[in-house]
């Protein structure tokens, strides 16, 4: 270390408590036993189980007090578009507040909105597959929609721009691998056994969370018009 240079140092370092999300599965034994053809009901069952899960999860990243990502973008961040409506040099501000930006999210209708505004200036934001799916992109960034962001009674949102992976300091998940019973990181489904009414119980548990690494990682540009009334 240089004479006189200094490192800030932080004596009570934020803790991240995981957040969980559980529920039920209840299925009657017949259901196990006889219609498990052609596809197994109880494994159908389970999914659906699973992705109900997995979709409270993505809304408490976006908006849980704690941990969600528009509840911890630092104030110097946060932007306010020129017109109200999002508009191509919005986004470039947006971008332009970090580096290496890996995505932004947006409600489908201010993805739409910002489609309108492009289309005002002759402008095609080009697009890229990404399974199987084309996304439109700006500036080479992808622009992933996510329908968790709310829209206000004003017709208003938000658009979240990131930096993502822990080696780019940047937004990243946290989950607790290894737990009893687990078939994905952080996700296990427990046996609970079977009742007198023939009822089999399986407990379905997600751990998760969120961190920003660094304050300029995270972005979002709020009070977005996607609807003006006429």
């Amino acid at each position: 270390m240089l004479p006189g240079t200094y490192v800030d140092y932080e004596p009570a370092p934020r803790e991240y408590e995981l957040s969980v999300a559980q529920t039920v599965l209840r299925i009657h034994t017949r259901v196990a036993d006889l219609y498990n053809q052609p596809m197994n009901q109880t494994e159908q069952q389970l999914r659906l189980t699973v992705e109900a899960l997995k979709e409270r999860q993505e809304h408490e990243l976006v908006n849980h007090r704690e941990f969600g990502l528009l509840h911890n973008c630092e104030y110097d961040q946060r932007l306010q578009p020129h017109d109200g409506v999002p508009s191509p040099d919005d986004m470039d501000e947006l971008l332009s507040r970090r580096r290496g930006s890996k995505l932004f999210l947006a409600h489908p209708r201010a993805i739409a909105a910002f489609g309108r505004e492009c289309n005002k200036r002759g402008l095609v934001p080009e697009s890229i597959d990404i399974g199987g799916n084309r996304i439109p992109t700006w500036r080479g960034v992808p622009i992933f929609p996510c329908n968790k962001i709310p829209v206000t009674e004003a017709r208003t949102t938000s658009i979240i721009c990131m930096r993502t992976g822990e080696a780019e300091q940047g937004v990243i998940g946290l989950h607790q691998p290894g737990i009893p019973d687990e078939i994905e990181p952080s996700l296990s489904v427990r046996f609970m056994g079977i009742s007198e009414q023939a009822i089999i119980s399986y407990l379905v548990t997600t751990y998760y969370s969120a961190a920003v690494l660094v304050p300029d990682a995270l972005g979002v540009l709020e009070n977005v018009e996607i609807g003006r009334w006429r």
